[in-house]
């Protein structure tokens, strides 16, 4: 089966989310709280500030937003580029107040950290850079450079040198801090979106082959009885007309193209799934549809069912899309990387379903066993792997997806190496490579489970 192609989001593309009205509102709170912090601070404390300058500052950022409401449609959203000169205008104008009202005395300077963790959040690792870059030389120079504040007596209001030291660090530390998990955090969350679309599409993918497979199944049911007619009515012109060649002929053309027909609808039905009776099918029979696309990859694959005999008759499974698609992916990872030889092993009890996937490859890099599964997992490709697999971009998506569609048709997957993947075994058929264990809750599975059912019957034909 063919890779899924997605298209994954960039970040520029994902800061394009963020609506301008969004940020125009929470810059209307940022202005509401500093007017009534200078109210506050000229009414009720009497202090002596700069306050035409303050409120010039305020009024920029309230005609700002302004232009921004009336200029721009209510749905507009922010490139990147526009996020990060909104974040920057921000930014720039608190470090302004704060200049204007004390520096680092002043306390509300840890608002500084807001811009910060916005740029983290939504925009790419370069405009947050520079966002953090800047807030930490502005923070730097409001230590030593501000207008003090001042009573209307005239008493200078300060923290000692000391305090003054530790809030400048103590913001620096929290503007790294910040920043680094806020990215981090964004990051993650937006490679699992990205990785459970992909799933979805995985999942929609095998349920519409499978669904399309059920109708071409049964219209080769259905049309063969009336192409059988046809085909009788056809040879039984053409000996009828021995004495006119010219219909004889054309009767032959209607035997022939029936046959066609016929053959035609014979390929296509074997592609058909969803008959009632196939909604369910031996274990074996899953195991092998769900390698027959890896077959003749110039790798054995080898399927066995109960190698001991110990598990009793073999269970019946339900034909699930996920199931197929979870084990196709993980068959296919073996085949990759397999030096010649993969083995699905499956094993049954009368409380577990189990299948095992081996090869006699290199395993998986120790260091990476428990990351297995995560999206977009990235290592660094040697010559060697590029050589082996030059298509390969080792983002592990598929094992992703596999373990998804698995876990939700209530499996539970294990990853391991048959042996230390850098002592190779004596011979090719030691199983030194990666190991996969897949294992269900028999009655999770098999289709004879109470609640598992599914009909069986005559199939209904197809109404028109």
């Amino acid at each position: 089966m063919p890779d899924i192609k997605m298209g994954l989001l960039s970040e520029e593309a994902r800061s394009n989310w963020i609506r301008l009205r969004t940020l125009i509102l929470l810059r209307w709170v940022a202005i509401a709280g500093q007017v009534t912090a200078l109210t506050v601070a000229q009414y009720m404390f009497d202090l002596w500030l700069e306050f035409g300058l303050c409120y010039l500052a305020v009024g920029i950022s309230a005609i700002g937003n302004l232009i921004a409401m009336f200029v721009f449609p209510e749905n507009k959203r922010l490139s990147e580029s526009e996020n990060f000169l909104m974040v920057m205008f921000d930014l720039l104008q608190l470090s302004f107040l704060l200049y204007l009202t004390g520096g680092l005395n002043n306390p509300f300077t840890l608002l500084v950290l807001g811009p910060v963790t916005i740029s983290a959040s939504v925009m790419g690792l370069r405009p947050t850079l520079i966002v953090g870059g800047t807030a930490i030389i502005l923070v730097t120079l409001l230590a030593q450079y501000h207008i003090p504040l001042r009573t209307a007596q005239g008493f200078v209001l300060r923290v000692p040198d000391l305090f003054v030291f530790g809030n400048w660090a103590a913001i620096l530390i929290a503007i790294v801090f910040l920043g680094v998990y806020s990215r981090r955090v964004s990051s993650e969350m937006h490679s699992m979106a990205d990785a459970l679309a992909a799933t979805q599409m995985a999942l929609a993918r095998e349920q519409k082959l499978t669904d399309l497979g059920g109708v071409v199944a049964a219209a080769a049911h259905e049309l063969g009885t009336p192409l059988a007619t046809i085909k009788l009515t056809s040879s039984e012109l053409i000996e009828e007309l021995a004495d006119w060649p010219d219909l004889r002929e054309d009767a032959a053309l209607i035997r022939e193209q029936a046959d066609r027909c016929r053959d035609i609808l014979r390929d296509m039905g074997r592609a058909g799934k969803d008959d009632l009776h196939l909604r369910q099918a031996p274990l074996s029979a899953v195991l092998a549809e769900a390698a027959e696309p890896h077959m003749h990859r110039g790798k054995l694959v080898e399927i066995r069912n109960d190698p001991e005999g110990a598990g009793g008759p073999q269970p019946s499974v339900l034909r699930k899309p996920e199931v197929i698609h979870g084990l196709r992916n993980l068959i296919q990872n073996a085949v990759d990387f397999a030096s010649a030889r993969v083995w699905v092993e499956s094993t049954w009890s009368a409380e577990a379903i189990s299948v095992r996937i081996l090869d006699d490859g290199e395993g998986y890099p120790p260091h990476l066993i428990g990351r297995i599964g995560d999206p977009f997992m990235r290592r660094r490709r040697t010559e060697r792997d590029t050589t082996k697999r030059p298509e390969y971009e080792g983002m592990g998506l598929g094992l992703f997806i596999a373990k998804t569609l698995l876990e939700r048709s209530g499996a539970e997957l294990t990853f391991a190496n048959g042996s230390d993947p850098y002592q190779p075994g004596e011979s090719p058929d030691d199983r030194i490579g990666a190991i996969v264990e897949v294992v269900w809750p028999r009655r999770t599975i098999d289709a004879r489970a109470e609640g598992n059912q599914v009909p069986t019957g005559r199939n209904l034909p197809i109404e028109v």
